[in-house]
């Protein structure tokens, strides 16, 4: 009798939960940093789950994230495993690169600091 479990396609063992690279969480946390600085983001959340990992940004602590920075591997080959997602719900942007998807919020700073 074969007891072996099924590997997904992702390569991960089916109890693995999902997260942020150390390069991944560097270029979110530059971001981050700046947002800070320039006073629109006041707290941080990260959570690591089974099919994704998610960043939760806040303006203030005692609130709902204004925006979720989403990484699922599964959707590398389609659309991408990074996403933006917004207040929402709504998906700012996707894609495979997390540096162009960050961009979406950077156009936030420069509107912030102008």
């Amino acid at each position: 009798m074969n007891t072996h479990t099924p590997v997904p396609l992702t390569g991960q063992a089916p109890d693995d939960k999902v997260h942020f690279q150390r390069r991944e969480l560097g270029a979110i946390m530059g971001l981050y940093g700046r947002m800070v600085a320039a006073g629109e983001w006041r707290d941080y959340g990260i959570s690591s789950l089974r099919e994704v990992a998610i960043f939760s940004i806040f303006r203030r602590t005692a609130e709902h994230p204004i925006y979720r920075i989403e990484k699922r591997p599964r959707l590398a080959l389609r659309q991408g495993q990074y996403s933006v997602i917004g207040m929402d719900g709504r998906i700012l942007k996707r894609g495979h690169d997390l540096k162009s998807v960050l961009r979406v919020l950077e156009r936030k700073l420069i509107r912030a600091v102008e």
